[in-house]
Formats: C-alpha cells, sequence, structure tokens
C-alpha cells in the first residue's frame, strides 16, 4: 500500500465524556471542544517513510533525518525517505508491551552525539525497564552505557512505561509502568509505578526528593503513577507534564511535583478490566489529582508541545497520541489546565509518539500501519 503525499482538511470529534479537573470547578463538567473551522486547513500530511514495524519512540535530529526504534529491538536512522538499520544495540526482550521504546537525545547533541533510549531486558529473576546511553556514529552506536535498570523485575509483559526526558538543567527523567502490580507504585523501594531522576552519567543528583529517606530509592522523583507513556517539559514553565493509562477509563496528565503521590491504585477515575472497582475514591488526602483524565480511555501515547511559529494556530498546543482512540489528540491549555480539546485523523491508526520537529514540523509515529509522517506547512 501506497502513502502519497496529501493536502488535507483536518476534522473535529465532539467529546462528551473528557473531564477537567480543576479544582475551582465541578469535575464533572465536561470540557469544551473546539470546532473544525478554528484549524489550518492549509497543511500537507507528509507520509515520510512505510512499513515500520510497531515503532514507538523516536528523535529528530538537527539535520532533520530522524532515529525510530522498533518495538521488536530494531533503530533505524531514517534520511532522504530512507532508512539504514542502526547497530550496536544491546539484547533486547520484545515481550507483551516491552521492547526497545524510547529515545532522547542528549541536549549538547550537536557536540557529544549522545543518545538516550530505554528498553526491556533480561535480568536475573525476569526482565525491567533499562536506560542505556551511546554515542550515535553515522549509523552506529558506539561507547554502550546501561545507566539504570528498574528493580521491579518479574515475567509481566505488560506496563513498561516508558519515555524520557531532559529538563534545562541536564537532568534525566524516565517513566516507569507498575509491571501489573498495582500496590508496588505506593511502595518507594520499588521502581513500580515511578518516575526517576538521574544525571545524564545515570548517577543520582544529591537533590533528589527522597535522598534522605531511608528505605527510599534515592532516584525516584514521584509515585503513584500505573502505566506512563508520555512526558514532556512545558517550553514556558519547564514544568513535566505527564500522561498515563487508567485501567477501563481514568487516563490521566499530571504535572509533576518533586516527591509528590499521584495516587494509583488508591485513587482512579477508571475501573478493573472486569467491571469492578479500582477503589471507591477518586480522591485522597496527601496526593496529587490530576489536571484532566478521559472516561472512556483513549490509550494515550505520546505528548509534545508544538513550539514553532510554522504554524501559528498550533503554537502552544500539547499534542497527544492516542492509540485505541486511533487519533491524534490536540488540547489548549492555560494556567495550568486543559481548556480545549480536538481529536484529528480520526481512525488513522494507533498513535504511538509525537514530537515537535526543531524545522517548524509536527511529526508522529503510528502503529497498524507503521509509518512515520509529518505536518507541515502548504507553501
Amino acid at each position: 500500500m501506497k502513502y502519497p503525499l496529501l493536502i488535507i482538511c483536518i476534522c473535529a470529534l465532539s467529546v462528551g465524556t473528557l473531564q477537567s479537573c480543576n479544582p475551582d470547578k465541578d469535575q464533572d463538567k465536561p470540557t469544551p471542544v473546539i470546532t473544525a473551522d478554528t484549524m489550518p486547513v492549509d497543511l500537507i500530511l507528509d507520509t515520510i517513510i512505510t512499513g515500520l514495524d510497531q515503532p514507538w519512540g523516536m528523535a529528530i535530529l538537527p539535520t532533520g533525518d530522524v532515529l525510530t526504534a522498533e518495538k521488536r529491538g530494531v533503530m533505524k536512522l531514517v534520511s532522504n525517505r530512507n532508512s539504514t538499520v542502526v547497530t550496536g544495540l544491546p539484547t533486547i526482550r520484545n515481550t507483551g508491551q516491552g521492547g526497545l521504546m524510547d529515545i532522547a537525545l542528549h541536549p549538547d547533541f550537536n557536540n557529544n552525539k549522545l543518545i538516550y533510549f530505554t528498553a526491556t531486558t533480561d535480568t536475573a529473576g525476569g526482565f525491567s525497564t533499562a536506560l542505556f546511553s551511546a554515542t550515535l556514529n553515522g549509523n552506529a552506536l558506539v561507547g554502550l552505557k546501561k545507566l539504570f535498570q528498574s528493580t521491579q523485575i518479574n515475567t509481566s509483559s505488560v506496563h513498561f512505561g516508558s519515555r524520557i526526558v531532559f529538563d534545562r538543567a541536564g537532568k534525566i527523567y524516565v517513566c516507569l509502568g507498575e509491571r501489573n502490580q498495582t500496590t508496588q507504585s505506593q511502595s518507594l523501594s520499588s521502581h513500580a509505578g515511578k518516575v526517576v531522576r538521574l544525571n545524564d552519567d545515570g548517577t543520582i543528583p544529591a537533590d533528589n526528593p527522597f535522598i534522605n529517606t531511608q528505605g527510599a530509592l534515592k532516584d525516584i522523583y514521584s509515585y503513584g503513577h500505573r502505566n506512563p507513556q508520555g512526558l514532556v517539559m512545558h517550553p514556558s514553565t519547564g514544568a513535566l507534564w505527564l500522561h498515563e493509562h487508567g485501567p477501563m477509563g481514568g487516563d490521566e496528565i499530571n504535572i509533576l511535583q518533586p516527591g509528590a503521590n499521584y495516587a494509583w491504585p488508591l485513587a482512579s477515575f477508571g475501573v478493573n478490566y472486569n467491571g469492578t472497582p479500582v477503589s471507591k475514591d477518586t480522591a485522597v488526602a496527601g496526593t496529587i489529582q490530576p489536571i484532566y483524565y478521559w472516561v472512556p480511555s483513549i490509550a494515550p501515547c505520546g505528548m509534545d508541545f508544538y513550539t514553532s511559529d510554522s504554524i501559528p494556530q498550533w503554537k502552544g498546543k500539547l499534542f497527544i497520541g492516542a492509540l485505541v482512540g486511533q487519533h491524534l489528540n490536540i488540547t489548549t491549555v492555560a494556567e495550568n489546565r486543559v481548556i480545549k480539546e480536538e481529536r484529528i485523523l480520526q481512525a488513522f491508526a494507533r498513535f504511538r509518539c509525537v514530537k515537535s520537529g526543531p524545522d517548524g514540523y509536527l511529526y508522529f509515529l503510528t502503529e497498524n500501519p507503521g509509518l512515520l509522517c509529518r505536518f507541515r506547512p502548504k507553501k
């Protein structure tokens, strides 16, 4: 099947079940949806490459080339609409939701050519999420180092996380799923359901929130998460925004605070897959409420703020991929609130990753079919 370059008109879906968790207003009041006529129509949807096998993460190089990660354990360098397999990866366990996952560039990539990636790897007793760094030399990784391995080691094939983000100080954040062991999300002696914070060499920063907490893992930044697969730094405030999968309903967007508890499984807006309640509570004292949640689930995966002037109507918007929802989600945010939402490219594919590129284009990965695409202005 061919996926030609298309000039598209974008349409929206009305939504009546999306909720805003703003403490100053009724939490059950639906968030308004923007209409299609507010969207730019002079865009080109450009299919860069087809035939990707379950792509999961990507990093856009300053040259405009793109590194893609396929869950099966294959990294590719996409250049001029052709792809080359990147060599030098470690042994990766492709299992269920695990495998080769996210990729990120070091903030000083132009000089040091360092990339970071997460992958599921075997270890005694099972497998878990690990973080690696390596130097990109052409289409080869050299100087491979394992910087981190989650202590949540078992043979469950679900809820690995994981996204990688650098903050303005050069610290690395990696979000980790709870590997279907829900109560471990509340344990500070486990990496299950956590966001960890590291120096760029994998060591632990001296100002981490639990550095002096007896019995706690010193790399933990926040806890009480379920299966986070979106993590991004707000371009203006520098705050970290995270989204995570709920069970049946209750997908969430959270703004991270150091040392904070995000309540899973003590509270949830969703229910278990068999229809039983996760909890009788949607809020618990001492924990942080999401700023936004979805019922029913859209299965959010990947997100980024669009920061360019190339598409003025999109500047500042938060773009989120949807797996089950099979759409690209555009949210308008103001003062740490989601105030509007739109869904575009409905039923196009399962959206796995979305990135605002340095060239001003908006890139995304889909699976079934496995595509790397971008939006760019019509010239």
